[in-house]
């Protein structure tokens, strides 16, 4: 079982995927680059949750775009 993501980090990360579709990778560590760039006020804890979460969004993404 994972951990469960809230309506913040969710509305967040899905905001910041939309606007930034081609930028995000399945790399978590680049990802976390990234959302330090786009959300300058996050803590260290916020922004690795989100950029997880966009990891995740991504590898779901390409999956199911065969």
């Amino acid at each position: 079982m994972g951990r469960i993501k809230t309506k913040l980090i969710k509305s967040v990360t899905n905001e910041m995927f939309d606007m930034h579709t081609e930028e995000f990778t399945t790399e978590f560590g680049q990802n976390k680059v990234l959302v330090n760039r786009f959300q300058s006020g996050a803590s260290k804890k916020l922004r690795n949750i989100i950029a997880g979460y966009a990891t995740r969004l991504k590898k779901h993404a390409i999956k199911h775009a065969l």
